[in-house]
C-alpha cells in the first residue's frame, strides 16, 4: 500500500465482492449512478495529482462502464481468472477511468485512487499490468494496444478458450501507423472474438484530429480492412450494450465500435477543451466540477 496522502472519495460497496463472477445485471439507473461515481473519482485522482489526462478518461466513461457492468465475465478477486474476458487500455493516459472502475468493482480499494502518479503508488499515470490488479496492458506508446489484442484473442482460440477481447483506441491514436497494421491482420486472421472499440472525442493533445490529422472518412476505412462497423452514441448506455451484443453475433471477422463522445464529459467548462487533455484540474476548478457531478 503506498504511503500517499489520502483524499475524499465517493465509497463504494465492492469491498465485500467476493471471488465469484461479477454480476452483469446492472439497470439502467445503476449503470448511470457507477458512472457518476466513476467521473467523481477521476476530476478527484487527477485534481489531487497535480496531473493526469481527465479529457480522455471522462469521454470514456460509458464505454467502460458497460463493460464492466454489464457485459464482461470477470472476477474482481481472482484478476487472472483464466476464462475472464480482456479489456485492454490502449489509450493508456486515460488510466484513471479504468482505475476508478477497477475501484467499484472491488479490484483494488477506491481509498487508494488518490495516490495516483505518487512514489510508490500502485496507480501510475500509465497503466502498469505487473503494479495492479485488473490491468491487462502496460501502456505508454500509443498505437500498440490493438496489436497486443489480436495477440491475446488469437490465443484464446489457439487455447480453445470462449473469452472475449475489448480494446479501447483513443481516435487521435489511430494516426499511428500500428493501428492500421493490426487492423489488416485481424481481418486476415479473422478474430471474431476481438472488439476494438473507438473513443471518437475529436481531439487529440495538439488540437482538433481535423486540423492535426483528418482521420476521416473514419468508418469506411474500417469497413475498407475487413471490419464489422458499428457507430454509436458513446455516451448511450442502451446503444452501447446493443452494439457490444451486437459484435457477439458476428462470425468471421473482427468487430469496431466508433463511439461518438465528447471530451470531458459531465464537466461543463472541459467538455471539448483541449486544454483538460493533459492538464488536471486545480482546486477551484476541482471544486466546481464535483460540484456540477453531485
Amino acid at each position: 500500500m503506498s504511503s500517499a496522502k489520502k483524499c475524499n472519495l465517493p465509497s463504494t460497496s465492492a469491498d465485500s465482492v467476493e471471488a465469484e463472477v461479477f454480476s452483469l445485471s446492472a439497470s439502467p439507473a445503476e449503470l448511470k449512478a457507477a458512472a457518476k461515481k466513476i467521473r467523481r473519482h477521476i476530476v478527484t485522482m487527477t485534481g489531487r495529482a497535480g496531473s493526469g489526462h481527465p479529457g480522455g478518461s471522462l469521454s470514456a466513461v460509458e464505454i467502460v462502464t458497460t463493460l464492466y457492468f454489464k457485459m464482461m465475465r470477470h472476477k474482481p478477486r481472482d484478476p487472472h481468472w483464466p476464462d475472464r474476458d480482456r479489456f485492454i487500455l490502449s489509450k493508456g493516459h486515460a488510466a484513471p477511468v479504468l482505475y476508478a472502475t477497477l475501484a467499484e468493482c472491488g479490484y483494488l480499494p477506491v481509498s487508494e485512487l488518490c495516490t495516483l502518479r505518487q512514489l510508490d503508488s500502485f496507480l501510475q499515470g500509465h497503466t502498469d499490468c505487473n503494479l495492479t490488479p485488473g490491468v491487462e496492458m502496460s501502456a505508454g506508446a500509443l498505437g500498440q494496444g490493438l496489436s497486443f489484442a489480436l495477440g491475446v484473442a488469437l490465443a484464446g482460440r489457439l487455447n480453445k478458450q470462449d473469452y472475449r477481447v475489448y480494446a479501447l483506441l483513443g481516435d487521435g491514436e489511430c494516426d499511428e501507423g500500428q493501428v492500421w497494421e493490426a487492423a489488416m491482420a485481424s481481418a486476415h486472421f479473422k478474430a471474431d472474438n476481438l472488439v476494438a472499440i473507438v473513443d471518437n472525442n475529436g481531439q487529440q493533445i495538439d488540437g482538433w484530429n481535423r486540423d492535426v490529422m483528418n482521420l476521416e472518412p473514419f468508418p469506411a476505412k474500417w469497413q475498407a480492412f475487413g471490419w464489422q462497423t458499428i457507430e454509436v452514441d458513446g455516451h448511450n448506455f442502451s446503444q452501447l450494450t446493443q452494439a457490444f451484443k451486437k459484435a457477439k453475433q458476428i462470425k468471421g471477422q473482427p468487430t469496431v465500435i466508433i463511439a461518438h463522445t465528447v471530451k470531458g464529459k459531465g464537466v461543463s467548462f472541459m467538455e471539448n477543451n483541449p486544454d483538460f487533455h493533459g492538464s488536471a484540474p486545480n482546486a477551484i476548478e476541482l471544486d466546481l466540477a464535483l460540484k456540477e457531478l453531485e
